[in-house]
């Protein structure tokens, strides 16, 4: 059975979704909006991975729909 650490996991995913949306010119609040926050802090925390906010899948599915990526473009270059 593998170890994986969750932390650099989701750095990884935080570094993934950062890139993809910045590719796509986004800006943080409207990819907030786009997940259901009416503000950009919520956003702008979890993808800094700052307060323990993280995205949940929930959260990567609406993201990848409005980047118009497959979800598992954020799970790339994830370590075993």
């Amino acid at each position: 059975m593998n170890s994986y650490d969750a932390e650099a996991i989701h750095a990884q995913i935080r570094h993934n979704v950062k890139l993809l949306r910045e590719k796509r010119g986004k800006s943080q609040l409207e990819m907030a909006l786009a997940i259901g926050h009416s503000s950009a802090a919520f956003y702008a925390k979890a993808e800094l991975g700052i307060q323990h906010k993280k995205f949940n899948v929930e959260h990567l599915c609406k993201i990848a729909n409005v980047l118009e990526v497959d979800i598992r473009d954020f799970f790339k270059n994830i370590e075993e």
